[in-house]
């Protein structure tokens, strides 16, 4: 075993290629809490450290990949100042940077939902392969968020401006079909064959077959468009997502605006221009707000599992009051 935590294994398979799996220990899904982002960290310097690699695939032990950032840390993590919500996002970036500057080719399988840092992972490695079963997005938005682990710099130049804004600002969650269109993935294949294909990809990295170094480096060089025609775009689509999320959502303008202003950019100082954007929208009632919502819903929905498991099957029923409800329902 070359790194061995709680929620981050990398072991070796054959050929000099490694696997680099999560399995968040005492969960049903992978998300990134603050454990498996330090871990993350960790097993990328372990594979840096290691020689013998010639390649990696990344992989999950679960039915989903990463469902995203874990949000009830959320609460303590936004009391902070900007300027310290900033630094965790900096900091928390050196690990996906040090996954994308490994000296060796990378690709994901991704088997399940890849939801927001889960996706972010996923661009984050030179090539990504995705099950038929899976789905995939970048949902910050319908939290009063934009992505924050590298989503507003590496998705622009995978997939170019427009394609960009829509995953971002929309906040969706897509198939594997949108995805292979957009851009997002390379291929996708059936679940059975999904290990095989990365595996196979991979290899034709190490053999010379495909260039990951060129497609890795135009995800660490600005956007390759002229300043005209980036101006224009970035306009177009700023009048779009004004549209269609209003004055009372910000996030998803603020997300068109950092990939705006950072377009000129290398990745480094992008992802600090991220942070600090990333840092004003968490600070917003609307965040906040938002946040607090998705979390009730989910204690709600555990509530109703825990009591519809405890349902006795209804056989007959009957309807009292013979009203505009009573007989509506009859």
């Amino acid at each position: 075993m070359i790194y061995e935590g709680k929620a981050v294994t990398v072991k070796p398979l054959e050929d000099g290629i490694v696997e680099l799996n999560f399995d968040l220990e005492g969960e049903s899904v992978n998300k990134f809490n603050r454990l498996t982002v330090e871990e993350l960290g960790a097993a990328a310097q372990a594979m840096k450290a290691d020689s013998s690699i010639k390649g990696m695939i990344v992989t999950s032990a679960k039915s989903v990949f990463i469902v995203g950032a874990d949000i009830t840390e959320f609460g303590e993590l936004f009391t902070l100042s900007e300027e310290e919500i900033a630094g965790w996002c900096i900091k928390s970036n050196q690990a996906f940077n040090a996954i994308e500057d490994l000296p060796f080719p990378t690709v994901t399988a991704m088997n399940g939902i890849a939801l927001g840092g889960g996706l972010e992972m996923c661009l984050a490695t030179d090539f990504r392969v995705m099950s038929t079963a899976a789905q995939c997005g970048l949902p910050e938005a319908k939290l009063g968020l934009y992505p924050g682990f590298g989503g507003t710099v590496r998705m622009p130049r995978i997939v170019g401006v427009d394609n960009a804004v829509e995953w971002i600002a929309a906040g969706g969650q897509h198939k594997p079909e949108k995805a292979l269109k957009d851009g997002v993935v390379d291929a996708v294949v059936e679940p059975e064959k999904l290990r095989d294909a990365a595996l196979s990809l991979v290899k034709d990295c190490i053999a010379g077959k495909i260039d990951y170094r060129a497609k890795r480096q135009e995800k660490l060089e600005p956007l390759k468009l002229p300043p005209m025609e980036n101006m224009m775009a970035f306009q177009t689509c700023s009048a779009m997502v004004m549209q269609q999320a209003g004055r009372n959502y910000p996030a998803p303008m603020a997300a068109v605006q950092t990939m705006q202003q950072h377009a000129g950019m290398t990745r480094d100082k992008a992802l600090e221009v991220e942070a600090k954007g990333f840092a004003k929208v968490a600070t917003t009632s609307v965040a906040d707000s938002l946040i607090g919502l998705f979390l009730n819903d989910q204690i709600l929905k555990k509530v109703a599992s825990k009591w519809e498991k405890q349902a006795k099957p209804v056989n007959l029923a009957a309807v009292l009051g013979a009203g505009i409800m009573g007989g509506g329902i009859a």
